[in-house]
């Protein structure tokens, strides 16, 4: 069994199609949970959420009934259960996205859970409709499974450094039409209107999520813009002065295509202490954009202790 300790490497050349392949399936998934479930500010109904073995939807809301739908990354299973008992379980193979969808819908409607969603995945651009993809049918699950480790453990340092906020903060999710880890912090106010503008994805949904002033730290897998896995920082609207702030490490860089600081996932992974080099990343962001933004970081940095019971 693979040590779970380890920080895993992640090449996005080794496993860029199985990515793309499941990309799309989190999507499908997450479209479920949005469609079920009341809107909440900044999108935060529609996230999923690691576990022991993967992501998860949490329950969703079906009439009376309530159901969850899990991916498992370690037994490569996509399991569906609900409050009364049901339970069915998918295997993660190599398919088609359009399998995938179909058979994941015609499961829902035989455990009366009848789904309709929109077939078109977000923030992606060319997209291919979910029920006619025959083009994305890839997946390794050794990198579903690296994937998933190395997001457990940025998991931990964001909740950590989550612990330190006690104003507005999301909780660590995982957003499916980025493909990304995040947490965020809110300065408490109003944030510049936001120019949209995201590939099939309607522009009042971007303006809401960034209603307001936020930093915000993530993990993503990487992509064509930047082909290799890394942790990001940003902060909405960008003070002046951010983008040439001093940061920790200093290896950590200013991109200006993704217009976000950029940390390389595989110098985490090969430090001395991978824990304290993300922390720093993490702290050091939001100083610049707290500092330069004139936030009040009296009123909202908690003086709790990290780890304290």
């Amino acid at each position: 069994m693979t040590d779970s300790n380890e920080w895993p490497s992640l090449p996005y050349e080794d496993w860029k199609d199985t990515y793309a392949t499941l990309h799309l399936w989190t999507q499908i998934v997450g479209k479920i949970r949005l469609v079920q479930s009341p809107w909440i500010n900044h999108s935060w109904h529609v996230t999923l959420y690691l576990t022991a073995r993967g992501l998860t939807t949490s329950p969703i809301p079906h009439g009376m009934r309530s159901f969850n739908i899990n991916f498992d990354f370690i037994d490569h299973q996509l399991r569906i259960e609900t409050s009364d008992g049901a339970m069915c379980s998918l295997p993660l193979r190599a398919q088609p996205v359009a399998n995938f969808y179909h058979e994941l819908l015609s499961t829902l409607d035989r455990l009366g859970l009848h789904v309709k969603i929109h077939p078109i995945p977000n923030e992606i651009p060319d997209a291919i409709s979910f029920d006619q993809d025959r083009v994305h049918a890839s997946y390794d699950g050794e990198y579903a499974n690296r994937c998933w480790r190395a997001m457990m453990h940025a998991q931990r340092v964001f909740q950590q450094f989550r612990a330190g906020y006690c104003g507005k903060c999301s909780p660590v999710h995982f957003f499916w039409g980025s493909f990304d880890l995040a947490v965020t912090r809110f300065s408490g106010r109003r944030a510049p209107r936001h120019p949209g503008g995201v590939p099939h994805l309607p522009d009042w949904v971007a303006r809401e999520a960034y209603s307001h002033e936020v930093n915000s730290c993530g993990f993503w897998p990487g992509g064509p813009a930047l082909p290799s896995a890394i942790f990001y920082a940003y902060a909405y609207p960008e003070p002046a002065g951010f983008t040439s702030a001093t940061l920790r490490p200093d290896t950590a860089y200013y991109h200006t295509q993704l217009r976000e600081f950029v940390l390389p996932y595989d110098e985490v992974r090969q430090a001395q202490s991978p824990d304290d080099m993300l922390m720093d990343f993490c702290q050091s962001t939001y100083e610049a954009a707290a500092n330069l933004g004139n936030w009040d970081r009296a009123e909202l940095e908690s003086a709790l202790a990290p780890n304290r019971s």
